[in-house]
């Protein structure tokens, strides 16, 4: 089965932008804002089972390679349909 989140779907993007850290030092903090090393050092010790993990390990992608810019359009629709 396809990662919803890796096929391009922008709902999943969507998604993505509005998941909210569930535990640990930066509950509640969304995760595309967590900081660049808590999210390597996730990615060190291993990303937690199942669609947490999925998006954390896209986060890790996306900030290693500098792709946050891509995500604004889709922050700026979320804060807009609030």
């Amino acid at each position: 089965m396809i990662n919803p989140i890796l096929s391009g779907d922008p709902e999943a993007l969507l998604k993505l932008v509005q998941y909210r850290m569930p535990f640990g030092k930066y509950s509640g903090q969304l995760l595309i804002d967590l900081p660049e090393p808590y999210v390597v050092w996730f990615a060190k010790k291993g990303f937690p089972p199942g669609n947490l993990g999925e998006m954390l390990g896209l986060v890790y992608e996306i900030k290693l390679n500098g792709l946050e810019y891509l995500l604004i359009p889709l922050r700026t629709k979320q804060k807009k349909a609030k």
